[in-house]
């Protein structure tokens, strides 16, 4: 058994997995969504999985960013008030800001100081950013407390491509790490660090409003999951040639620098700025996944269209599959037709908590 349930979480992520068998099915969780996700959705989904009497095998969080934290911030923090009835992490795969990002100490600490006084209302999405990165730690206390392990057995506390080791394996499932790697977060940091040197002094505050929030999104956990002989990628919010380093150098491209998968989960909520068109071009799937709900756009058009043309162009049939209807999606039905494209769009039913995709 292979399944993947995509929860409604708004324009974040929320993921489970199940695995194992119909009599013994096991359980993992990507990631919890913005604010709401727990309380409309998350709450009823994990308390499903314990009522099968399973906990979680493993939480992870893909990155520090608030479209994906602030879920799993409220499920510990329910376990912490001792609710009743919710499934136990067994395990938590967090890359915490300052391990990955910033071993000092120094960067976040600098920004900071730039969202002080009035310069701070109009930070924007710098100040998402860094409240993002403050849920994480938040994220990260409250499993300490709870007695949670925290990315175990990885050298150095990462969860990166270089110190991956054996892959990760629960029942019937594999999780192979193909992201981030080491050079990817050094880049990430000195990019970081650079525009901070530059725009410390400035006293416009919409410069600072222009801040990468990227930073967190990029430096994502990625994962190639297989069981019973079909592969699932999950792209958290990383960038496409980040991801193609990953797989390199886990040796998952075959001859072609090419990899073919059952199942994608479009990065960044299938925003068009973290792919490219070759990139459908050398990892290609038989179902696309998008979660969004139309917030900045996302899914982009442009990235449904990417997908589209270069199924057509290699005929092959694909499915899409989305959380929910969005303006892009209904575009995308209008001027480039499933019939002459060779595709099916499925939408999560609005009475229901999650869309189902059975990969086995």
């Amino acid at each position: 058994m292979f399944r993947l349930h995509a929860i409604n979480a708004f324009f974040g992520d929320a993921l489970l997995l199940e695995y194992g068998t119909a009599p013994d099915p096991r359980f993992l969780l990507v990631d919890g969504g913005p604010p709401h996700t727990w309380s409309h959705h998350l709450h009823s989904v994990l308390r499903q999985v314990k009522q099968k009497g399973r906990d979680l095998d493993l939480v992870m969080l893909s990155h520090a960013d608030n479209d994906h934290v602030i879920g799993l911030v409220d499920y510990l923090a329910e376990l912490q008030a001792g609710t009743a009835g919710l499934p136990l992490p067994q395990a938590l795969w967090h890359n915490s800001f300052n391990a990955a990002m910033d071993p000092g100490g120094t960067l976040s600490v600098r920004f900071q100081n730039m969202m002080t006084g009035v310069r701070a209302q109009a930070m924007g999405s710098a100040a998402i950013a860094v409240n993002g990165i403050a849920e994480a730690n938040s994220l990260r206390l409250k499993a300490l407390t709870l007695g949670v392990p925290i990315n175990p057995g990885a050298p150095d506390g990462l969860i990166t491509v270089d110190d991956a080791g054996a892959p990760w394996q629960s029942a019937n499932l594999t999780l192979h790490v193909v992201g981030p790697t080491k050079a990817n977060l050094k880049a990430l940091q000195d990019e970081w660090e650079a525009w901070l040197t530059e725009h410390e002094g400035d006293v416009d505050p919409y410069v600072m409003a222009n801040a990468d929030r990227s930073i967190p999104n990029l430096s994502s956990i990625m994962v190639l999951a297989t069981a019973d002989g079909k592969r699932l990628l999950l792209t958290g919010d990383g960038r496409s040639d980040h991801l193609l380093d990953g797989l390199d150098m886990a040796g998952l491209l075959d001859a072609q620098g090419s990899l073919h998968v059952d199942v994608l989960k479009l990065a960044h909520h299938g925003s068009d700025r973290n792919v490219t068109k070759t990139f459908f071009r050398k990892v290609t799937a038989n179902v696309y996944v998008a979660s969004a709900d139309g917030t900045n756009d996302n899914p982009d058009l442009a990235t449904l269209i990417w997908i589209v043309e270069a199924a057509q162009a290699a005929g092959r049939q694909i499915r899409l599959v989305v959380t929910n209807q969005t303006q892009s999606t209904e575009r995308l039905q209008s001027e480039y037709p499933a019939a002459d494209y060779g595709y099916t769009l499925d939408v999560r039913d609005p009475a229901q908590n999650a869309i189902t995709i059975d990969l086995a």
